[in-house]
């Protein structure tokens, strides 16, 4: 007859790990992720604050409470860099969209072959750094030399100064921002195309509907959810819009394509006046924050 021997070190292992159980083992797991965030995230965030509330650099700091943000809320070229932050907002953004869901019916079509091609074709342009896009259409929007020029002077355009003209310059940002991104909100929306039942649109067609009433009450229902999220993503990422702008024309010319992200730039890193940079930053949060909370209530009514 043999008699179990009790293993040495047993009581000092469970000693050892006896504030680790299964109830606090999800914490210990998902300390690093706070800790990473409470260091890279939160301190940034606060430490951007307190900035706000000060003037001045390094010794010479001095706290001066509100006064940055009265600042903002009395200077015209805050005010005209949201009026052409909105305006891109407004014009480029539902052009983008509609673009890209009509790409993605296209390809989610059963009558367009090689659709494999067509999609990485479409998907292409968002993978193209912002710098070495915008670079790309500075060279291609250029007045005298640009390929846009050039096609257009063959069936009888003027050239236009597309980054020399308020007006235009303005337009050559809607265009650069339009195809870089279509493709990506349009490879959104073909998933989303694909995950619906096709025995809804075959019910639809066995009772008579056409193409158009499909679309409207099959299509455009199933994709709510996805539509919402875009139409959040893409006007976050227009109010947040800095390189575009700053490559192609640097807020030029007068100022008609300043933007918000570029005017704290600017501020902080062209002039060091962290401060007000810091106010500005805390104004653009609280736009971005309006905007999305705003739009997804709409979407929920």
């Amino acid at each position: 007859m043999s008699v179990a021997l009790p293993r040495r070190g047993h009581k000092a292992e469970t000693r050892r790990f006896r504030g680790i159980t299964r109830r606090n083992i999800p914490y210990f797991l998902i300390l690093p992720a706070v800790l990473g965030f409470v260091v890279f995230k939160g301190y940034p965030i606060l430490a951007a604050m307190y900035i706000s509330l000060t003037t001045g650099a390094g010794a010479a700091t001095e706290f001066v409470g509100l006064d940055n943000y009265v600042r903002l809320v009395n200077d015209p070229l805050f005010w005209t860099a949201l009026w052409n932050t909105g305006l891109i907002l407004v014009v480029q953004v539902p052009i983008m969209l509609v673009l890209a869901l009509l790409l993605a019916l296209g390809l989610n079509s059963a009558f367009v072959r090689l659709r494999a091609v067509w999609r990485l074709g479409v998907f292409m342009p968002s993978l193209t750094g912002l710098v070495a896009y915008g670079v790309m259409f500075s060279v291609i929007l250029n007045k005298d030399t640009g390929l846009l020029n050039w096609a257009l002077s063959l069936v009888g355009v003027d050239a236009i100064d597309w980054l020399g003209s308020p007006f235009w310059a303005r337009i050559a940002i809607v265009i650069a921002l339009t195809w870089h991104y279509t493709g990506y909100t349009a490879v959104i929306y073909l998933a989303g195309l694909q995950s619906i039942a096709k025995e809804l649109y075959e019910a639809a067609m066995v009772d008579g509907a056409g193409a158009v009433r499909r679309f409207l009450s099959i299509t455009v229902p199933q994709l709510r959810p996805i539509l919402a999220l875009t139409v959040v993503l893409s006007t976050i990422g227009t109010l947040q819009l800095f390189d575009e702008p700053f490559v192609l024309t640097g807020g030029g010319p007068d100022n008609a394509t300043l933007t918000i992200s570029l005017y704290l730039y600017q501020n902080g890193f062209r002039y060091f006046d962290f401060g007000y940079a810091a106010a500005i930053a805390y104004a653009l949060t609280l736009i971005v924050a309006g905007f999305g909370i705003a739009q997804m209530r709409m979407q929920k009514k």
